[in-house]
């Protein structure tokens, strides 16, 4: 493969990347990489910034290794260095470019655009996403409360509601009012230090700081670099304000438990905002630290629920202005009947139709709408929720019991087989189990797991599952 092949090559994977990647992710660190070889099936990458490497290699990987693979096949590979020749030829470019455009512009444009590379670089740091802001947040009598509390804290951190947790199920918008807080300050007050993160990735960066070697017993020991450690704790605990996005992923986490403990007292100590978000109240968190516990709980704790029908048809519409799709309103009314759970739902249904109508050549129409979604259809199929309302309703229970995080033996039990019908008669993923039931795939799996054993011996059990089976199919 010749040099302008791979580079055509490295188009098609670029194209791939920004379909999966954020927005600033792609404009800051992807775009001045380079492809130079195709060998030994790696697509050989080289970029001009070492930070870059680091970001895309840590936190990218998989990303690019898949996008790599979808354009060369499933053996292609890829590998990413600094490159200082690179380095040099494109701060030389750079220069020259900025000096163009230098030369068009008056004094006061050069401040304009100053201020908005300085502020772009800050929400590349704080790793924001440039969409998620107050200006398109759309309230509802679901997140009004939720809304105002982080518009406030937006507004005055540190000064009130320190730490504010918002809580509710995915999709709902939590992700939204942290990202638009943190978009809120840097335009505000740019003098503050801001990052979002969720724990998850905290979690992983807090383990990269260990190292892992073998003993004399020939069993792996792991160890802490402590100059890592420290850069570490300076990231997180040297800012003003932290964004943290699900919060749950800490639980049963007990090392990482210590470590965020002593991040939130260095912040809060020092005056510094926090906020939290979580598909759960923090005693809903059932092995979550108690120190950390009462200290989410000592703030405001807020939540977000699912949006009302009018809600819903103002977030399809908004959603249609800044894809800039011209539609009726009937066509946002279909989607907001039809899709009830959350706002990712009812982006995810609205995109599907724009994508019907671009590749049958026609607008985005009803007739559209309901050729793409076929919502009448899905109407009679078993879904989740259908089987959920027959079993709560076999036991004399709610699905609102069933979601909870009681753990009473009836409603466990009801909870344990709903799941495992779930599982086995649609063949849901554990994931969009757990979603549906605001639990962790793993509690999922251990449900499924748990009858799938119980039905071998258990004739009452047996019973129940075939005359839930039975409502079902009548």
């Amino acid at each position: 493969m010749d040099v302008k092949e791979v580079k055509e090559v490295w188009k098609k994977v670029k194209a791939e990347l920004e379909a999966n990647l954020p927005e600033h992710i792609i404009s800051t660190w992807v775009n001045s990489v380079e492809a130079v070889d195709f060998e030994n099936e790696t697509l050989v990458l080289i970029s001009p910034l070492p930070m870059a490497v680091d970001i895309l290699k840590k936190s990218w990987s998989d990303k690019i290794k898949a996008s790599v693979k979808t354009i060369l096949g499933e053996n292609a590979k890829f590998s990413l260095s600094y490159d200082a020749d690179y380095a040099a030829k494109y701060l030389k470019e750079r220069k020259k470019e900025f000096s163009k455009l230098k030369a068009g512009q008056t004094e006061q444009d050069r401040k304009e655009e100053d201020t908005k590379s300085a502020l772009a670089q800050m929400q590349s740091g704080a790793n924001l996403n440039l969409n998620l802001k107050f200006d398109n947040f759309v309230v509802g009598d679901n997140s009004r409360f939720a809304y105002n509390a982080a518009f406030s804290v937006a507004n005055n951190p540190s000064k009130k509601f320190n730490p504010l947790f918002i809580y509710g199920a995915s999709g709902l918008g939590k992700t939204h009012l942290l990202q638009a807080i943190g978009h809120y300050v840097i335009f505000n007050r740019p003098e503050l230090k801001v990052r979002y993160i969720r724990m998850e990735e905290y979690f992983n960066e807090w383990m990269r700081c260990f190292q892992y070697d073998e003993n004399s017993n020939g069993r792996k020991a792991r160890t802490c670099n402590n100059s890592l450690m420290r850069k570490f704790h300076q990231k997180f605990q040297n800012i003003d304000i932290l964004l943290m996005d699900d919060i749950q992923f800490i639980e049963s986490k007990m090392k990482t438990m210590e470590d965020f403990f002593s991040t939130f007292e260095a912040l809060y100590t020092n005056n510094k905002q926090i906020v939290i978000a979580s598909d759960r109240l923090p005693g809903d968190i059932p092995k979550l630290d108690n120190r950390l516990r009462t200290r989410f709980e000592m703030g405001l704790v807020v939540d977000i629920l699912p949006p009302d029908y009018q809600t819903r048809f103002e977030i399809v519409k908004a959603y249609s202005k800044e894809l800039e799709i011209e539609a009726d309103d009937e066509v946002f009314d279909y989607v907001a009947q039809n899709f009830v759970n959350n706002v990712r739902e009812l982006k995810g249904a609205f995109n599907k139709v724009c994508a019907y109508a671009e590749f049958s050549g026609v607008g985005v129409t009803l007739e559209t709408a309901r050729k793409a979604l076929n919502c009448e259809l899905r109407k009679n199929e078993l879904t989740i929720d259908i089987i959920a309302q027959k079993t709560a309703q076999y036991f004399g229970l709610s699905v609102k019991d069933l979601k909870s995080t009681a753990r009473r033996q009836n409603i466990s039990n009801a909870r344990h087989l709903a799941v495992y019908l779930a599982r086995n008669i649609l063949n849901m993923s554990y994931e969009s189990i757990g979603d549906f039931f605001a639990k962790k795939h793993t509690t999922i799996m251990y449900s499924c797991e748990l009858i799938a054993e119980k039905l071998k011996t258990d004739d009452e059990l047996q019973n129940y599952t075939e005359e839930i089976k039975s409502r079902l199919r009548g």
